[in-house]
């Protein structure tokens, strides 16, 4: 292959990105706008949030139960080693995972499970015509389908990620109890949280909630033939959405260290 044909290919690429890109902003401002204009079905909002949250309740609150007993097992014995002082343990622990852990990873448990959803369910939809079928009875499919999920997401969101702070913060006290023997009243503690870290927290909640339907629903519209092209949108879905909220918890953690020097 010459070095001609690789520079087009290339430039094929970033030519496609670019459009993929501008055609996802559209969907976005699309599915943002029809949160006011309320075409969808009365009700849909309440199904959506039983989707996006009673169902994926169990989901995260096993996970994240045995992550705040893994890295406070972890953490404890690494300062075990170092200092033996364990009386921080508690308070550093809540001031992560108020801030970076428990949203940012109950957003990618929400970009497999919820996002895959999405992306299948409006996927299945366009391959069958139904899109067209919205489109042709004056239906903006944004407003019917995305709009409602985008909703619950940002209402559950938030939610799911409060339950996993207390989730992981009780199962770390008791694994710090029980291992170590350290005093629940010392661990469980909240003094070293600040106004930013409850800042930067919700806001990484609430840009996840609003990435993942707008990245989905755009990957199920975008879906093509048949059954393989929703198990293509189903999976660029879920890399996408994961990819996005990666991405937007290191724009977001850069501008809050930028901004307030790391707390407030």
């Amino acid at each position: 292959m010459s070095v001609h044909t690789r520079i087009e290919g290339l430039g094929a690429r970033a030519i496609a990105a670019s459009h993929a890109g501008a055609r996802l902003f559209v969907i976005g401002a699309k599915s943002l706008r029809g949160v006011f204009d309320r075409d969808y079905p009365k009700g849909e909002v309440a199904r959506q949030m039983y989707v996006v949250g009673n169902k994926s309740l169990l989901f995260i609150a096993i996970t994240m139960g045995f992550l705040g007993m893994v890295m406070v097992i972890q953490s404890g014995h690494q300062l075990n080693r170092v200092t033996g002082d364990l009386s921080q343990l508690g308070p550093q622990f809540l001031k992560l995972f108020i801030q970076e852990f428990a949203p940012t990873i109950t957003a990618l448990m929400l970009s497999t499970r919820v996002g895959a959803g999405i992306a299948a369910e409006v996927g299945s939809m366009k391959v069958t015509e139904q899109i067209d079928a919205l489109r042709l009875s004056g239906i903006t499919p944004t407003s019917y389908l995305i709009a409602p999920r985008l909703l619950a997401c940002l209402s559950m969101g938030s939610i799911l990620t409060v339950i996993a702070i207390v989730i992981a913060f009780t199962a770390g006290g008791i694994s710090a109890w029980s291992v170590f023997g350290l005093n629940p009243t010392a661990f469980f503690d909240s003094s070293m949280v600040r106004t930013y870290d409850i800042v930067i927290g919700s806001v990484k909640a609430l840009s996840y909630s609003l990435a993942i339907p707008i990245i989905s629903g755009f990957c199920g519209l975008e879906a093509r033939g048949g059954s393989e092209g929703v198990g293509t949108a189903t999976t660029s879905a879920v890399i996408g959405s994961s990819f996005a909220v990666l991405l937007l918890d290191f724009m977001i953690s850069g501008i809050g260290l930028m901004v307030f020097g790391g707390g407030v």
